[in-house]
């Protein structure tokens, strides 16, 4: 069956944009290789002119000059329509890969959506608004139990306000009443030491014999001190 109706070939793949642009740019490339050994062949032919004297030869060597400057000009030519054609060769590509980039991020958004539509159906707004309602109680009962542990054991709870106020009152008072030692107040000044001989109410040590008093005559003999004297035992012979 081969051999009768033979074997149908492979159709080779259409060339992409990449490929036709490489192939112009190998083009380019070899028109400009000829355009370089033209200008060369020109820069000869324009030093033997300079050369030459006015004449037959000078007149040849010009001709051969002029025949390789309308190559040029010609090579020169295809050159450009290939730059243009490479020119719109990349406008293409740049137009492909812009929407193949489009194409991934609307795969790429597509994919998202659906995972967080899938993620949104676990999580929802009244759970959440329970949650933070459960957070807030917990906090308040947490603040409850920090003020009750810190509470003051040495301080009673029936203490009262207006007690304290005026004590704090007759304190300012005495504090306005400072005295002129150092600005300290009377409560805050140090204890000025007792006077002993004050408190004992000693009486004065006499310095002499005192007289005796009129209408005494009666009266017992004291001593130095002021104490009754007692009477000296005399030893008869």
């Amino acid at each position: 069956m081969k051999r009768v109706f033979g074997v149908k070939k492979n159709k080779d793949p259409p060339p992409t944009v990449q490929d036709a642009s490489d192939r112009i740019t190998k083009r380019g490339d070899t028109v400009d290789d000829k355009i370089k050994k033209l200008d060369t062949e020109l820069s000869r032919y324009k030093e033997q002119i300079k050369k030459t004297r006015p004449g037959p030869a000078q007149e040849a060597i010009k001709a051969r000059a002029m025949r390789v400057l309308k190559q040029k000009r010609m090579y020169e030519g295809q050159r450009d329509m290939l730059y243009n054609q490479t020119f719109n060769l990349d406008q293409v590509a740049f137009a492909s890969e812009g929407i193949k980039d489009a194409q991934q991020t609307m795969s790429a958004l597509k994919s998202a959506n659906k995972e967080l539509k899938g993620m949104m159906k676990t999580v929802k707004i009244q759970d959440i608004d329970n949650l933070q309602d459960e957070m807030m109680d917990l906090m308040d009962v947490s603040n409850e139990i920090q003020e009750t542990l810190g509470r003051s054991y040495s301080v009673p709870d029936d203490i009262d306000e207006d007690e304290l106020m005026g004590e704090l009152d007759a304190l300012e008072a005495d504090m306005g009443n400072e005295t002129e030692m150092d600005g300290v107040p009377s409560y805050l000044q140090p204890d000025k030491e007792p006077d002993v001989e004050a408190e004992l109410n000693l009486p004065s040590a006499p310095t002499g014999h005192t007289a005796a008093q009129p209408g005494r005559s009666n009266a017992q003999a004291e001593d130095e001190l002021g104490l009754p004297a007692v009477p000296k035992a005399s030893i008869r012979g």
